[in-house]
């Protein structure tokens, strides 16, 4: 079930991250995150206060998390956007983590298709996000889903250097 996040799940979007991380230290996955940088618990709080964060939740098991808003980033201005969309025009999602140890399970299309669902209730016509040059897992279940790529921009990015940022978007298809 996908739901909106609350404080006693925290721990297990916190979990994640570190899963996550554990993973980009060992090799195993390519994120471009550095533990105790991006992201923290911190980050997992503040889009809760924001009321922002939304979790997977699978028998009491938060199994993956998203933020979904209309904020960009500076590197947003840069994109070659196909579509020109004013704020209230689109929806942006941040931070999608799925547990590895749900890999394989189709939650990252659950969570896209949320997302996606949303987005249109919420009167969007375009889904923006953004990703990490170096996380190609990511860039091709994007693509896979309908991301274009409209621009990769080199940036300090959530308090880590050297990072270049994709930028995807996606008109939403109506149902």
């Amino acid at each position: 079930m996908i739901r909106k996040a609350t404080k006693n799940d925290i721990a297990g979007i916190v979990k994640i991250y570190d899963e996550i991380l554990t993973e980009e230290e060992a090799g195993r996955s390519t994120t471009g995150w550095i533990r105790g940088v991006y992201p923290t618990e911190k980050v997992a709080l503040t889009a809760l206060e924001k009321g922002d964060l939304f979790v997977y939740e699978e028998n009491g098991v938060i199994l993956a998390s998203m933020r979904i808003n209309r904020e960009i980033t500076p590197e947003y201005d840069l994109a070659e956007w196909e579509f020109e969309a004013s704020e209230d025009e689109y929806m942006v999602l941040h931070l999608l983590t799925v547990s590895p140890s749900a890999k394989g399970r189709g939650i990252g299309r659950k969570m896209l298709e949320f997302y996606e669902d949303f987005a249109r209730q919420n009167g969007s016509k375009y889904l923006r996000m953004d990703t990490n040059e170096r996380n190609m897992r990511a860039r091709e279940i994007y693509a896979k889903y309908g991301f274009k790529e409209t621009g990769v921009f080199p940036c300090e990015f959530n308090g880590i250097e050297g990072v270049k940022l994709v930028c995807l978007e996606k008109a939403i298809r109506n149902s």
